[in-house]
């Protein structure tokens, strides 16, 4: 790999980025007994062997699915399988139907460290089993509609026509938290089941949750959408303000979420032709990017507060990898030539210094000047499934609709 940009608009380019990132998991990502390794250093060594969790058991799923289906090669399907007798044997518990969140595995014996259930969590698991279906692991369309199910009694807010967070073990107890982030994620994996099962309920779900979050919540942000709501969906301005940097829950408005909404509402678009989603997905990546693009250094800050000043400035792969995807779509959608200098821009940012040409995949978090903060490529939670996600998705429009 070298540094000089490619044509980012080549399928072929975009086949050899996703394998050159799967290349950098291939040496040391199976565990012998079963799952995936987790956590890795920037030259792809495992750094702890022991520590899973459920958002990279079931991200990792999503990454051997998409790679088998576009790869055909054995291997790929062989750890689809693996990954998902792992999330039913060390993550799923029979008799909730609940998942554990963290777990320690060593030698194959697993110790449950977090039983608590995050809607967040159950979104990868349908995502998971959307894919593994297919790629042809029939079993998975059971366990999508169980996992479906066992959303709609405990998490499935009806007067709110939103999920709740979070619950406990048994999920006897639900916290008075509410996030936009397990329900953008829900409305991404719904999509997915409709596309895997073609089940309209799935697509309709995602429809209803994608209306309620970018039209009527970001209503009450003028038009972005807030992080955190209280237990009525009321916005809740305090919640983590002294923790702008929290991994799943930070202060702010996040611009990657704005433009991972509004790539939603692109792929609802492919199945229902409602204008609203056009329309939206419009309003919320132009805004957020005018906000969040750093005019010195390139690349998108992570977080700006309600008066539009920056508040978290470090650079996140994933933000810049959705956005990059987003900007595609908007290109095929509207025909705005300006789309398409995005997709150009956050690329080149991206080539020149998120990817990693020396080991492989993408640098997790820059400094805003663009520096590395660690050597941790991709500790639990990242496994490149945006970065990979959004070549596959990019690739997928291109074979369609080419770009110059």
């Amino acid at each position: 790999m070298t540094n000089s940009a490619p044509k980012f608009t080549s399928p072929t380019f975009l086949l050899d980025h996703i394998s050159d990132t799967l290349k950098f998991y291939e040496a040391n990502v199976d565990d012998p007994h079963g799952g995936f390794y987790q956590n890795f250093l920037d030259n792809g060594d495992v750094y702890d062997k022991g520590t899973r969790h459920l958002v990279s058991s079931t991200r990792f799923v999503f990454n051997y699915a998409r790679a088998y289906q576009e790869f055909g090669e054995a291997k790929y399907l062989a750890r689809v399988k693996s990954g998902i007798a792992f999330i039913r044997s060390a993550h799923y518990i029979p008799e909730t139907g609940g998942y554990n969140w963290l777990i320690d595995v060593q030698d194959g014996v697993v110790s449950v460290k977090d039983q608590t259930n995050h809607c967040y969590g159950f979104a990868f698991v349908i995502l998971a089993y959307s894919w593994a279906l297919r790629a042809g692991l029939e079993e998975a369309r059971e366990y999508l509609s169980d996992t479906f199910d066992t959303m709609e009694t405990h998490f499935w807010d009806a007067s709110a026509g939103l999920y709740k967070d979070q619950c406990n073990a048994d999920f006897s107890v639900c916290d008075n938290y509410r996030g936009q982030n397990a329900n953008m994620h829900t409305c991404e994996a719904l999509i997915a089941a409709y596309e895997a099962s073609n089940e309209r309920r799935f697509l309709d779900r995602a429809i209803a949750l994608a209306d309620k979050m970018t039209n009527q919540q970001a209503a009450l942000m003028g038009g972005l959408i807030w992080e955190h709501y209280d237990l009525n969906w009321q916005v809740d301005l305090e919640y983590n303000k002294d923790d702008p940097k929290n991994l799943f829950r930070p202060w702010g408005f996040q611009p990657g979420h704005q433009t991972e909404w509004a790539k939603l509402l692109l792929f609802i678009a492919k199945h229902d032709q409602r204008p609203w989603l056009i329309q939206r997905a419009k309003a919320l990546f132009d805004k957020s990017l005018s906000v969040a693009w750093d005019k010195e250094n390139g690349g998108i800050f992570y977080g700006f507060a309600p008066d539009m000043n920056i508040c978290d400035n470090d650079k996140y792969f994933w933000v810049q990898a959705e956005s990059m995807c987003c900007a595609a779509y908007l290109h095929h959608h509207t025909g705005d030539a300006v789309y398409q200098q995005w997709y150009d821009k956050i690329w080149q940012y991206s080539w020149r210094h998120m990817v990693d040409h020396k080991y492989g995949a993408w640098f997790r978090i820059l400094t805003h000047d663009n520096q590395k903060i660690d050597e941790l490529k991709s500790p639990i939670g990242k496994t490149d499934y945006h970065t990979m996600g959004a070549c596959y998705d990019v690739l997928e429009l291109l074979r369609r609709h080419p770009m110059t």
